[in-house]
């Protein structure tokens, strides 16, 4: 009989169940998955999965179990795993796409899905996931939560707007409207007290915040939004997985010489992390020489402004993860001193 030298669940999961595929690897390297199951995505169906797991694995070997970082859903369930010692890696969603159109699989389904995370498990070296920092889970759901407002403000600005613009105005409509516009800034002003008190409670992330914000056009709330959505860098390795996760990177259809579609961004990644730089990049432009020049220079080459600004956009969130890792701050003057540098004798 074949020694088993690895075993991984791979997990598709869904807002209300998980989709389950178990394999194992054999020293000769050849791959078996070998049993399927679904549960719901609850406490109860969580105890269910170990239970079932257990039966169905060798005890001697570590069993790992691999899921995708798909919004909050996973969340629950790594951290019922994580708590009862099991071995958890969570992975990009887009190294799993990639991986996935490697295969010869046909239809995409749950169970293909997770068949396939659980290849891609049994394939690779994964990290071992640890649960983040309390505090940008907090901070997340803050940011997120202002957000929200902001969006309902806006609205209730678009309506007042359309109201007084109106023949006759009613006056009740226009007071409420007025109301419900004081109450949003109101809350949005809590939520960022808020966020300055918890950023008080942790000096190493506020540092790293103050930071960030050396960069030209990043305040703040910018800092602290890309902070919380990434989890402090935490699944990052690197620029290109950053860009990919913010769906920053340019996907392009190119087929020989009759079919070539115009490079776009993919847009699937997270959309909170692409609607925080947007602001910033414009300012960015304004106000520092670099990203003028890289906005200036794209310009001129295909003459649309938004793709130059959106390329502006990923720069300055590249630029924030160097900073955040190598804690240093930003130096606006940096091509002006080694201009000087160079004209030196």
């Amino acid at each position: 009989m074949k020694k088993i030298v690895k075993q991984v669940v791979g997990i598709d999961v869904a807002q209300k169940e998980l989709v389950v595929s178990l394999g194992r690897m054999y020293e000769d390297l050849a791959l078996d998955l070998y049993a399927r199951k679904t549960t719901p995505n609850t406490p109860k169906g969580f105890m269910t999965l170990l239970s079932w797991v257990s039966k169905l694995t060798d005890p001697a070997i570590e069993v790992r179990y691999v899921m995708e970082a798909t919004g909050v859903y996973h969340e629950s369930l790594a951290y019922y795993l994580e708590e009862r010692g099991q071995a958890v890696s969570i992975v990009l969603p887009n190294k799993i796409s990639n991986y996935f159109r490697t295969l010869d699989v046909k239809t995409i389904t749950d169970k293909t899905a997770a068949e396939t995370i659980a290849r891609f498990g049994l394939e690779r070296k994964l990290d071992n996931w640890k649960r983040p920092n309390a505090i940008f889970k907090k901070l997340r759901q803050l940011t997120r939560e202002r957000d929200q407002l902001i969006q309902a403000r806006t609205v209730a600005k678009n309506q007042l707007h359309a109201e007084l613009s109106e023949a006759e105005p009613n006056k009740n409509s226009v007071a409420r409207i007025k109301k419900q516009i004081v109450l949003f800034k109101n809350l949005e002003q809590e939520i960022r007290t808020e966020l300055s008190e918890l950023l008080n409670q942790d000096q190493e992330i506020k540092k790293s915040v103050t930071t960030i914000c050396s960069l030209s056009g990043v305040q703040v709330l910018t800092a602290v939004t890309v902070l919380a959505e990434v989890n402090g860098f935490e699944l990052i390795r690197n620029k290109r997985q950053l860009t990919s996760y913010a769906g920053l990177d340019v996907k392009e259809k190119q087929s020989g010489t009759s079919i070539k579609g115009k490079p776009r961004i993919s847009k699937k990644g997270n959309k909170h992390l692409r609607k925080a730089m947007h602001l910033p990049a414009l300012a960015a432009i304004r106000c520092d020489e670099r990203f003028k020049a890289i906005f200036t220079r794209l310009v001129s080459k295909h003459g649309i402004k938004m793709k130059a600004a959106v390329a502006v956009q990923r720069k300055l969130l590249e630029m924030i993860f160097i900073i955040y890792k190598t804690n240093k701050p930003y130096d606006k003057n940096y091509f002006k001193k080694l201009e000087s540098s160079i004209a030196a004798p």
